[in-house]
């Protein structure tokens, strides 16, 4: 494994970092149950990740890997996804069978959210012709700098079981499961302050 390089991304460059996440949530179960349909997803998912992380990117908190093999949106305390142009766009794009659960997951991720002040990491992936070469490691290793300067926790959610052990290695614990429907399972992970 090399460690990659990381890179803060301005909005003038956002458009490698959304391409790579776009590759990337490809075959995440929770992305593909929800945006089904091949040429919904790829023209839809550019404007899902913007609605979900996009904020990083004016908070100096969206990170790209060398050569754009990765990236992740992190957003600071107190800044939150667009949730109302989450929800327009699974209206518009979601697949009938989903559009009943979507709003019942939602309601449950929020749940979940921690009461005191926390970094959310709505979006991190990787290249599939560069996964397994540590990118994924060196950029949560590269965002988590900001947390543990601020002294504060982190949260996310992952719907793939395969990515919970790496989240583990970096001190997130799952806090809870959450479902509907036929959806996937959605976990919810919590890190404590100072990866503690």
């Amino acid at each position: 494994m090399t460690k990659a390089v990381m890179k803060t991304v301005s909005e003038a460059d956002q458009s490698q970092a959304i391409s790579v996440l776009t590759l990337a949530f490809a075959s995440d179960p929770m992305t593909r149950w929800s945006l089904a349909d091949p040429v919904k997803y790829l023209e839809a998912y550019p404007s899902v990740a913007m609605a979900f992380g996009g904020k990083a990117f004016t908070h100096a908190s969206a990170y790209l890997a060398e050569g754009g093999a990765g990236a992740a949106l992190w957003l600071p305390p107190g800044v939150g996804p667009d949730e109302e142009a989450l929800g327009r766009l699974f209206e518009e794009n979601a697949p009938e069978n989903a559009k009943d659960d979507l709003p019942l997951i939602f309601e449950q991720v929020v749940k979940h959210y921690p009461a005191e002040p926390y970094w959310y990491l709505p979006i991190i992936g990787v290249d599939p012709a560069r996964q397994g070469e540590g990118v994924g490691s060196s950029l949560l290793k590269e965002a988590l700098k900001a947390v543990d300067r601020d002294g504060t926790i982190a949260y996310l959610e992952s719907s793939n079981i395969k990515n919970v052990p790496l989240y583990e290695r970096f001190g997130f614990e799952v806090i809870g499961e959450i479902q509907s429907g036929s959806s996937p399972v959605l976990r919810p992970m919590l890190r404590k302050a100072n990866g503690g």
